[in-house]
């Protein structure tokens, strides 16, 4: 398994890295990225210590760790800037906090994203056509979310991506231990949005498309 969208107490999760990542590890996943709620107050303290934190776990578990960051609540219009800053801080995969239904996200987000030097949309809510048509062109991944709240629009956004090509993975938005990834949670989440449970093969397969821009030959399970 491969789940490139989770938090630590870094940001709001409950978990320090090493923790997490035990977690992640003990439950067969192959990679996980970390990927902290940042904008411009704390990218410069959060980002460079979860580099730090990323090589040690990988070079000590048997699990690839990637650092990265969740852009969250950037001023639209200042997503592509945050990126390119959190990736010379030496974020690898960079996330953006979606338009979810499930808060006030500020309107643009979605459109700014996919615009952006970005890695995965996190939870848009209703994606739409010409956001999705962007993302395919840019090769920025649509995210599938497990978590509560968010997965509500899981269906829409789906059909949406696959009518326009775009590439679609799924990950957990995890925020404590009982969201990480089991086959029972795929089995559901992949149902619910209207996807063949056969389909997590492919969402694997656009997941190390993203790894694969880091790591070559990551260990897949």
């Amino acid at each position: 398994m491969i789940d490139l969208h989770t938090h630590t107490f870094f940001s709001d999760g409950v978990l320090i890295p090493s923790e997490l990542v035990y977690r992640a590890k003990f439950l067969n996943y192959a990679a996980i990225a970390i990927t902290d709620h940042i904008d411009y107050s704390n990218m410069d303290f959060v980002i460079p210590k979860i580099v730090e934190v990323s090589k040690v776990l990988t070079d000590n578990y048997e699990i690839f760790v990637l650092p990265g960051a969740e852009l969250t609540y950037i001023p639209p219009k200042l997503i592509g800037a945050a990126t390119e800053k959190c990736r010379k801080l030496g974020a690898k995969i960079i996330v953006v906090h979606g338009e979810t239904k499930a808060e006030t996200v500020p309107p643009q987000t979605n459109l700014s994203a996919v615009k952006a030097d970005i890695d995965i949309l996190a939870h848009p809510g209703f994606l739409s056509e010409e956001e999705a048509e962007i993302a395919a062109k840019n090769d920025i991944k649509i995210e599938i979310t497990t978590r509560n709240f968010h997965k509500k629009t899981n269906d829409a956004v789906a059909r949406v991506a696959l009518q326009k090509s775009a590439k679609l993975v799924l990950n957990t938005d995890a925020h404590q231990p009982d969201n990480l990834l089991t086959k029972q949670i795929i089995k559901e989440t992949l149902a619910a949005a209207g996807l063949e449970e056969n389909y997590y093969e492919i969402m694997l397969k656009n997941s190390r498309e993203i790894i694969s821009k880091y790591q070559k030959g990551a260990k897949e399970r």
